[in-house]
Parts: structure tokens; C-alpha cells; sequence
């Protein structure tokens, strides 16, 4: 194991679980799970923080799990996962005129555009919590993956912002920090599942993710390589667990246990003449369920979910077969049987379910390639991708003493010859997982602090 490498963990803060997760990347760059702990989570409704102090508790039990599975573990910051119904995304443009039209575009004119998104109008009460650039745009040349190098009079681009409410964001800040956590980054959850269950081909033929958690049904969709659309649905597994109490008249323990072991996505599928024996309440007499009828109920709301996918998809032109990799089913609810039809009968896409093992090494415990538990695993992977680019930065100084003070320079790396370098800009960059991680912004966890959490 390469000891060098930092230690990440991931907090994934659910609605019916929370979980915590360690991890470090071997020497071939997989991750080793180096400490695992989780508990039900008891605080959260449709994946919002809405009792703090119950958070913490259930926050607190998952890091004591956590270190009961690897004593020697030290944790003080972590990536935290947000979701919840009151996260929305829209698409802008904006615009630079440089000055300098003949010099190179550099990184800090990029970071300049950026940063202008920050002050578009939003609803207030909402904040923005990331943007993420899609394509750029210099003078005429179109459909840009990335314009530093190029020289041009007016450079754009295209991007994708995520707001969600000042409130649940600071909720979700407030309990992480009374656990005696550091949040170091807050990633938007389907984001994190995607990076854990996609690959690189993935990301450039194209597909919509969908991570069926417990109170949420998360979707982040992809196409050419650029992050096209990501929403929250406010429907997930505890909808259809509720579903079950409600219209067999069942307690919610039994409940979600049928749904587990009998529960199917198509009532076709389900045996007419299967029945399952609920034992009575208080001395009365036992139940018989029909397996068809239990089918029929988790079919109408996976259903409604999967209608809302199509919808998604329609709005940013995605629905008529463009997606070549289909849907990636993931997150606890994806392990129903026969969702992969339902979700094939109704979007008229290819589905499969995808599991975080993509970036796990070999020997990892059995129960984290499970797809509950994608978005912590996307957690400790955008830490990763943190800190590689902070090491890529840093290695491009060098510290020189001069009259015994140390001067950093910057180093920069030189072309072997202007060919090279006019055949590299002229190549468009492929899209690879690292760039659409790297489309994350650094650090965003500063946006949310807000002045009267500086006084608490």
C-alpha cells in the first residue's frame, strides 16, 4: 500500500442510512477501504437535514462504527454528500472581451468567467452551490473542451449551475461540525454516484444516471462527454416502502421486509397464486398478501419515478435513443427485481444497474460494491481528485533561497517544438472521468459559510 497517499473519507448523510467510509488509492490508483461504518439514519426526510441533534447522534454512530472496523483510523474532515428536493439546476452563458486578444488564454481569464456566474440571479433563499462549465466558445471556434492556449478576442461558455436552499445547506454544515468534523467539500450526490459507476466510455457515449436512494431518486445526465442536465426527484425506496404500508395495511418494519425478499418492479412478473403470511397483531388472526398485489404497488411508484426520468431527459432533448450507454441504475433502490425492464419499458433506453467497483481494488469487503454505497465511494474519488490537482499545481513551483528567504517560482514546462504545440491545441481533448471531475469547483464549502455561523 502507498503510504504516501492521504487518507479520504466520504459521509454520505441519507435518509434512511448514513454512512462513512475511508479510503486510499494503491500504487494502481484503486481504492483500498481502509475503515467502514454505518447507521440508520433517523434526522432526514427526502435526503434534508430536518432534526439536527438526531443527525449528529446517527452521524456520531456511523464514525464510532467506522473506527471499530479499523482502530488505527484518524478522522477530521470529510466530503459530504448533498441532495434533497430543493436542489435545482439551470443552463447560462457567459461572455469575456480580453484586452490582450493577441496573448494566449490563461487559466486565471477561465476562472474570471467562472466566477461571473456566481452573481446570477437566483430565488432568494437559494445559493449557488456549483457551476460547472460545458463547452467554450473562442470568437468563432465552437464546442471547446478546454481554451487555455488559444488566442481569440471574446472567449464564452456554456454552463450548468446547481442551487439549492441556504438553510438545508447550512443544516447539513452544522451537524457535520458538531460531530467534530471538518466538511472540506460538499459534492451534489448524484455527481458522486456517477463518478463512482461510470467509465470513461460511459461518459462519451452518453447516459443518464439514476440513483435511487431512500428519500430521493437522484439524475445526473451525460452526453458527449459534458454534463447535461442533473435534478433531484422527490420520490425514492421510503416512498415505496410507505406505499406498501398504507395499501396492505402492514406495519412499516414488515413492510419494507417484503419489499426486500418478495418485492418485484413488474406485477407481471409476480406469481398470481404466491401469497406471503404476516403474522396478526395482538392475538389476530395472520394476514395473507398476494405478491401480485405487492408488485402492482411498488410498480405504480417506480413507475411515477421512471416517468419523471423520461421527463428530465425530454426537456434537455435526450429521449429519442441518443443515449448509446443507456441508463446506470444505482443507489439501494436499483437492487428491485425487474427494474431494469420497467426502466427499459418506460424511457425506451437500454438500463443496467451500476455498481462503485469500478475503482475499488481487488479484496475490498463485499458489501461496499453494493450500489447504496456509490455516492460515498464518489465521495472519496472527488477528494482524490482534489488532491491530485493540488499536488499538480505545487509541482509546478520550485523553492529557491535566495539572501536566505525562500522564493517560490513557477517552472514552466516548455514545448519541444512549436509543432507539438499547434498539433496539441488543434487535437480536441477526449473527455475522460478526471475532467468532468476536475469541472468540479475546489473548495465550495467557503461559499457556504455564512457570517452568523462565523459568530456561533
Amino acid at each position: 500500500m502507498n503510504q504516501e497517499q492521504p487518507i479520504i473519507v466520504g459521509l454520505d448523510i441519507g435518509t434512511t442510512k448514513i454512512a462513512a467510509i475511508a479510503g486510499r488509492k494503491n500504487e494502481f490508483g484503486k481504492l483500498e477501504i481502509l475503515g467502514f461504518g454505518r447507521a440508520a439514519s433517523n434526522g432526514v426526510q427526502h435526503g434534508m437535514v430536518l432534526n439536527i441533534d438526531q443527525t449528529i447522534k446517527a452521524i456520531e454512530k456511523a464514525l464510532e462504527n467506522c473506527y471499530a472496523s479499523n482502530p488505527n483510523l484518524e478522522i477530521s474532515e470529510v466530503y459530504v454528500g448533498i441532495a434533497g428536493h430543493h436542489i435545482k439546476s439551470l443552463q447560462t452563458r457567459g461572455d469575456i472581451v480580453r484586452q490582450q486578444n493577441e496573448d494566449e488564454i490563461k487559466q486565471d481569464e477561465i476562472d474570471r468567467l467562472i466566477a461571473d456566474q456566481y452573481r446570477t440571479y437566483i430565488p432568494a433563499g437559494d445559493q449557488i452551490i456549483d457551476v460547472i462549465p460545458q463547452e467554450f466558445t473562442v470568437d468563432n471556434f465552437q464546442n471547446i473542451p478546454n481554451p487555455i492556449g488559444y488566442s481569440g478576442v471574446k472567449v464564452g461558455a456554456n454552463f450548468h449551475i446547481i442551487t439549492g436552499d441556504k438553510n438545508a445547506i447550512r443544516n447539513i454544515n452544522r451537524s457535520v461540525e458538531k460531530s467534530g468534523l471538518k466538511t472540506k467539500d460538499l459534492v451534489l450526490q448524484p455527481l458522486a454516484s456517477a463518478a463512482a459507476v461510470m467509465c470513461d466510455q460511459d461518459l462519451e457515449a452518453g447516459v443518464a444516471i439514476v440513483d435511487i436512494g431512500g428519500g430521493t431518486t437522484d439524475l445526473a445526465v451525460f452526453y458527449e462527454g459534458i454534463l447535461k442536465h442533473t435534478a433531484v426527484i422527490p420520490f425514492g425506496g421510503e416512498n415505496i416502502t410507505t406505499d406498501i404500508k398504507t395499501g396492505l395495511g402492514v406495519l412499516k418494519t414488515q413492510a419494507e421486509q417484503m419489499k426486500i425478499q418478495f418485492g418485484s418492479a413488474l406485477s407481471d412478473e409476480a406469481k398470481a397464486n404466491a401469497f406471503i403470511t404476516i403474522p396478526g397483531l395482538r392475538g389476530l388472526a395472520p394476514k395473507e398478501i398476494s405478491v401480485k398485489n405487492l408488485a402492482s404497488i411498488i410498480q405504480a411508484r417506480m413507475s411515477e419515478i421512471m416517468d419523471f426520468v423520461s421527463y428530465h431527459l425530454k426537456q434537455v432533448g435526450l429521449d429519442n435513443r441518443m443515449l448509446n450507454g443507456g441508463v446506470i441504475l444505482t443507489g439501494g433502490g436499483s437492487q428491485l427485481k425487474h427494474l431494469i425492464q420497467l426502466t427499459e419499458y418506460v424511457t425506451g433506453l437500454n438500463a443496467r444497474i451500476g455498481y462503485p467497483n469500478e475503482h475499488l481494488s481487488g479484496g475490498h469487503i463485499e458489501e461496499l460494491a453494493k450500489p447504496m454505497y456509490s455516492t460515498c465511494i464518489g465521495l472519496i474519488l472527488k477528494g482524490y481528485n482534489d488532491y491530485e490537482n493540488k499536488q499538480k499545481l505545487d509541482g509546478n513551483f520550485i523553492k529557491i533561497t535566495r539572501n536566505n528567504e525562500v522564493v517560490e517560482e513557477l517552472v514552466q514546462e516548455e514545448m519541444a517544438t512549436a509543432e507539438l504545440e499547434t498539433e496539441q491545441l488543434s487535437k480536441p481533448k477526449r473527455k475522460t472521468i478526471k475532467s468532468f471531475m476536475d469541472s468540479f469547483k475546489n473548495n465550495l464549502i467557503e461559499i457556504f459559510k455564512e457570517e452568523e455561523d462565523a459568530q456561533l
